[in-house]
């Protein structure tokens, strides 16, 4: 009964994350560009915002807890000895390493949407699965596969054609400079993404720690900390005209 329930709960977890996922990944964007379409400028507020719902992982971490420490006491074990968390020391810098990274992916990400339509940086984000690739390869000795690499020739062609024929999506008024600025701080998002993808593999590679549904939400809670504080420290320091 408890495999059943176990298995119920994966899935359950499973399909969340994905709708979470898609819609963030949907509306955050939208949402984003609707900001500096409607006069905003705070480049590092956008990228702050990206990250900065990571207490709401604490919830999820809870009830594990709760989970954790009621199976303990139905095996008549020591109750009062669960572990609160099981991040080792190793697991938690290399996490807080990310972290900082994908701060400032966040912030390249939200220049580039601050000056971009959001088809054109929907369109250039899509090269990230080929930085993804590369790096996987480089990093975690990842194969790529004939379709991995037909699809990544072919995302990697619609950005630079979109490079070439990027005047009919320009914002009106915007200049030369500042639309190809966009275009190159979208493709370093991208890229920057690329690498921490592979990264976050390599780190649980490395430390050996043992992997878990916990473990792995106190990770991505450590990254999103990590994160928000880097654009946080960004904010202070005087680039709210950016």
């Amino acid at each position: 009964m408890e495999i059943e329930v176990n298995k119920k709960m994966k899935r359950f977890l499973l399909i969340l994350n994905c709708i979470l996922l898609g819609v963030g990944n949907s509306c955050g964007p939208l949402i984003m560009r609707l900001y500096f379409l409607r006069g905003g400028k705070r480049i590092w507020l956008s990228s702050f915002l990206e990250t900065a719902g990571w207490p709401i992982i604490f919830i999820p971490l809870f009830i594990a807890y709760l989970h954790r420490r009621r199976r303990r006491r139905n095996l008549q074990s020591d109750h009062h000895s669960t572990p609160l968390f099981f991040t080792t020391t190793p697991l938690f810098f290399a996490a807080a390493i990310i972290g900082i990274l994908t701060g400032l992916d966040n912030y390249l990400y939200a220049y580039g949407v601050s000056l971009l339509p959001i088809s054109t940086s929907a369109l250039i984000n899509t090269s990230q699965l080929a930085f993804t690739a590369g790096f996987a390869f480089l990093l975690v000795r990842q194969k790529l596969t004939p379709f991995s690499v037909n699809a990544i020739f072919l995302l990697t062609m619609g950005s630079v054609l979109l490079a070439m024929h990027s005047n009919g999506d320009r914002p009106d008024g915007e200049s030369n400079k500042k639309y190809y600025l966009g275009f190159i701080m979208t493709v370093a998002a991208a890229a920057l993404y690329g690498l921490v993808l592979p990264m976050v593999e390599l780190m649980y590679k490395k430390t050996k720690q043992r992997m878990s549904y916990t473990v792995v939400m106190e990770v991505q809670l450590v990254i999103c900390f990590f994160s928000t504080l880097f654009c946080c420290v960004g904010d202070s320091k005087g680039s709210k005209g950016i």
